[in-house]
């Protein structure tokens, strides 16, 4: 299949429903909350409790959990270097959709590689993009790990496991770096909400303080 022929003979369909008039109502901004770390650095869990806080306070919201989108999006994907590059492009693809729609899109990915996390940044707009950084140690992950994956990790059984196998590259400039080895999911919610807050992503209304 042609890709160039493919692309150059599609246009993109403007919407009469502008990204903004759905943002006015939800009464918030949209943008892309991009949680990355070890595996087992609690990506997915403070994705989910953030997730849950901004819904009491009435926010559209949607997380893309790197686990459930290999069910269906990205399940002919497998876990070599190409792949996994592939598996972030669709998901940051996805996203930029979802921004658009006037959501409020949480992803919880390893999303090891800083050049994949940069391509994905430049889909969207300056502020845009926010880069969570769950900075938990590996020892710490590896202690977490109900799965007995790093175990796998360690004797061979997985290959290319990101920590053991498979090189992480911590982000350079992120807009949030979380101790998540310390710190309680709480704190961390509690930082998250604040550093949208100070992005004017969401408002918070007096008795909602």
């Amino acid at each position: 299949m042609n890709s160039t022929y493919n692309t150059n003979n599609i246009v993109w369909s403007k919407s009469l429903v502008s990204r903004q008039d759905r943002e006015s109502l939800s009464g918030h901004s949209s943008a892309v909350i991009w949680f990355t770390g070890l595996p087992g650095s609690g990506k997915s869990t403070l994705a989910y409790a953030v997730e849950a806080e901004l819904y009491k306070l009435g926010c559209r919201t949607y997380v893309l959990d790197g686990d459930n989108v290999r069910h269906g999006l990205c399940n002919n994907l497998s876990f070599s270097f190409e792949d996994r590059r592939e598996n972030i492009r669709r998901i940051a693809e996805a996203a930029k959709l979802m921004v658009e729609a006037g959501v409020i899109t949480l992803t919880a990915l390893i999303s090891p590689a800083l050049q994949d996390r940069q391509l994905a940044r430049e889909l969207f707009p300056p502020g845009n993009f926010i880069e969570i950084f769950c900075n938990a140690s590996l020892e710490v992950c590896e202690k977490r790990d109900a799965k007995g994956l790093y175990k796998k990790a360690r004797v061979g059984e997985i290959k290319d496991y990101t920590g053991i196998s498979s090189p992480y590259e911590p982000p350079l400039k992120p807009e949030l770096v979380l101790d998540t080895g310390t710190l309680s999911l709480e704190k961390c919610v509690y930082l998250v909400l604040e550093l949208l807050l100070n992005h004017r992503i969401i408002q918070v209304s007096e008795e909602n303080r």
